[in-house]
């Protein structure tokens, strides 16, 4: 059974969030603070994170900035906060997903459920992946050791980063429309999330040494989405 771990100060929200949890099947404990937090990631308990920014001892971005110190555990910022700022800088700061109160429990059991399947992969994918290995002009990325490096320097990719340069290196020379991205990366194809792809394929672009006024690897196709091809 996953285990997940509720980060939420507000007792009746936590206790929602709990039962929605477990009404899913997963183990699920809850506590309020940051530092609670910080010491149940890093004693390796949870699977997956659910983790509201309003947090009463510790700015949440920071909190979350201190978490992906310890731990590549999946987080889910799960917030009042809507703006475009705070999705931003909570996916800067190593949150992998990002949801706006007030939600469905169905929608909830989606984004979990894909963050999920994302980070554990079956056994027969592993198994398919160690073999795997993609290369293109100077860019060679080892799908089975989930490492990259860029002519012969290794890149310093997030775990979303990497899964985003595997399925667009993965498939060259054609253009990948942004819904086929979500599914594939995320899981999920939400046009809300248009902010989620944004950020991560800047991130990605800037760790390649290009821009998207001069790419290199990764162009984009306004209005449908990108195409990863190597130079020349």
């Amino acid at each position: 059974m996953p285990r997940a771990l509720v980060v939420e100060d507000d007792p009746a929200v936590q206790a929602a969030l709990v039962h929605a949890l477990r009404g899913l099947g997963h183990l699920t404990r809850a506590v309020g603070t940051a530092a609670s937090a910080l010491r149940e990631v890093a004693a390796g308990t949870p699977d997956i994170v659910v983790f509201d920014l309003g947090l009463p001892d510790l700015d949440g971005v920071a909190a979350l900035r201190m978490l992906r110190d310890v731990s590549d555990v999946p987080v889910l910022v799960a917030t009042a906060r809507g703006d475009e700022d705070s999705v931003v800088r909570s996916l800067n700061a190593g949150a992998d997903d990002y949801i706006v109160k007030p939600f469905s429990g169905t929608h909830l059991e989606a984004r979990v459920n894909a963050l999920l399947r994302r980070s554990k992969p079956s056994s027969a994918q592993g198994a398919q992946e160690r073999e795997d290995v993609i290369e293109l002009g100077g860019l060679h990325v080892d799908l089975g050791r989930r490492q990259a490096t860029l002519d012969g320097a290794a890149l310093e990719l997030s775990r979303r980063e990497f899964d985003l340069l595997a399925y667009l290196a993965g498939h060259p020379d054609r253009v990948v429309g942004r819904r086929e991205l979500f599914r594939a990366v995320w899981d999920h194809g939400t046009a809300a999330d248009d902010r989620t792809i944004d950020v991560h394929t800047s991130w990605l672009r800037r760790k390649l040494g290009e821009t998207a006024a001069a790419p290199r690897y990764l162009h984009t196709i306004r209005g449908v989405g990108y195409r990863f091809t190597a130079p020349g």
